[in-house]
């Protein structure tokens, strides 16, 4: 798997994390224990530092990088849906950023909040805990609250599948 120092820079993963072959992470880049990386996602942590809490997944075509001044953090039971793109912004536990999504500089998804599929987080944009967010530029949907409860299923989905993958991915061919 391309895993990459940059100078000083170096990757901690931890050991209980899935990364898959096929994904790219580069620099400054934390991984927490249970999260899964899938083919394709590119975790470039070249000016500031990136952290994926644990038991998140950052599923399958995701671009996620920051800037000198401010990180990425994303947390612990996050699901990062397929082709996301996060840019130094701040993503509360349990939230789900849905396919197709960009979350911009400096933005700040609550816990538990949505942001739907193709929705847009503007720079500096706030989507408050356990709301849903949607649209171009994202709005909150007002009177959408999202039940806590709804992303178990998902987080532990993901934890399994990525010891399935760990313990059974195999090559054939080249």
């Amino acid at each position: 798997m391309p895993i990459y120092a940059l100078g000083d820079l170096e990757p901690d993963i931890h050991p209980d994390a899935y990364v898959h072959p096929d994904a790219v992470v580069i620099g400054d880049v934390r991984i927490g224990a249970d999260a899964t990386v899938w083919p394709t996602a590119v975790l470039r942590g070249d000016d500031g530092h990136i952290v994926v809490g644990a038991r998140t997944s950052i599923q399958d075509g995701t671009i996620i990088h920051t800037t000198r001044d401010v990180p990425t953090l994303i947390g612990d039971e996050v699901t990062v849906g397929h082709n996301v793109h996060i840019e130094a912004a701040d993503i509360g536990n349990r939230a789900l950023i849905s396919s197709g999504s960009v979350v911009l500089n400096g933005s700040v998804v609550g816990e538990g909040a949505v942001v739907a599929a193709g929705a847009v987080v503007s720079p500096k944009a706030v989507i408050p805990p356990w709301t849903m967010a949607l649209g171009i530029p994202a709005r909150v949907r007002e009177g959408h609250q999202v039940p806590a409860e709804q992303w178990e299923y998902a987080v532990n989905s993901y934890v399994e599948r990525g010891k399935r993958f760990r313990d059974g991915l195999r090559l054939l061919g080249s």
